[in-house]
């Protein structure tokens, strides 16, 4: 009996060995070298492993541009162009440095311009408010005021304004990484172009109604006029379904169709306040 328990014990411990062998041996033949570089990559990224590069993490960002022939499809929201530079300094490649961006709440539906018409008390969700009805108030555009948006960014640059009921971007936090674009249900959060000394315009609005109805719906909506492009003398803004849009790219901050907008619908952000001329009535 005890002759069995060691023989067992004696072909178990072969068999062990004999199989640890074979697998090292097959590691050792079909083992894939990591490039070096993916390393020192990873180490200049911010860590933030936030996925607004559009890859699953810092490293998977570091492993695809190992790969890839040139950065043009790389560019990390979070470290913006200084952490670029290094990535290329890294590769020994060339990169063009991208404009800043900052999200960009793209509805006005205050409490006060929006008033609801029924009220919400299921789950505190957008998603799953949006995939219910179209929303609490005339408007089904507009923010659903749940914070879906606010959950997803992990830089806490988008809190609620209790007041108006709508998610306020912190400017200084926001790192355009996209997380608030994806989250949002109604699509009114929008990444754009900083702009220089941060100063932008932009259409608050994304209601497609007519003009009659989006006016009912909200006081401060886009009603699709066109008084804006028309005074546009950089063809910046196009009117499309009933709503205006401003291409950052072409807007050159002067402003006149801020001052044209009859509802208020069109927002100039970050702009020094000029002084008021003193009336003399002398």
């Amino acid at each position: 009996m005890t002759s069995i328990v060691i023989w067992t014990v004696v072909v178990l411990a072969g068999l062990g060995l004999l199989l640890s062998l074979l697998l090292f041996f097959v590691a050792k033949k079909f083992k894939v070298e990591e490039d070096p570089r993916i390393d020192e990559i990873e180490k200049v990224m911010p860590g933030a492993n936030c996925g607004g590069c559009g890859y699953a993490g810092c490293r998977a960002f570091a492993d695809t541009a190992v790969k890839a022939p040139n950065l043009d499809n790389h560019y990390c929201p979070v470290g913006g162009n200084e952490v670029m530079k290094k990535v290329a300094a890294i590769l020994g490649y060339e990169i063009k440095e991208k404009a800043p961006q900052v999200a960009v709440v793209r509805c006005n539906g205050t409490c006060e311009n929006r008033p609801r018409t029924n009220e919400y008390d299921g789950i505190a969700s957008c998603k799953v408010k949006a995939a219910l009805y179209s929303g609490d108030t005339a408007c089904p555009f507009g923010c659903l005021g749940c914070g879906d948006c606010v959950q997803a960014c992990a830089f806490g640059a988008l809190p609620m304004d209790p007041v108006t009921g709508l998610p306020v971007v912190d400017e200084t936090k926001c790192t355009a990484c996209g997380a608030c674009t994806k989250a949002c249900p109604k699509g009114i959060i929008e990444l754009r172009n900083k702009g220089p000394r941060g100063m932008r315009v932009f259409v608050s609005c994304v209601n497609k109604d007519k003009g009659g109805i989006a006016r009912k719906a909200c006081s401060a909506a886009c009603i699709g006029c066109g008084k804006c492009a028309k005074v546009c003398a950089h063809e910046a803004i196009t009117v499309e379904n009933n709503l205006a849009y401003i291409d950052f790219t072409k807007c050159k901050l002067c402003k006149k169709c801020v001052a044209e907008c009859p509802t208020g619908a069109i927002h100039a952000v970050n702009f020094p306040v000029l002084p008021k001329k003193e009336v003399n009535n002398e």
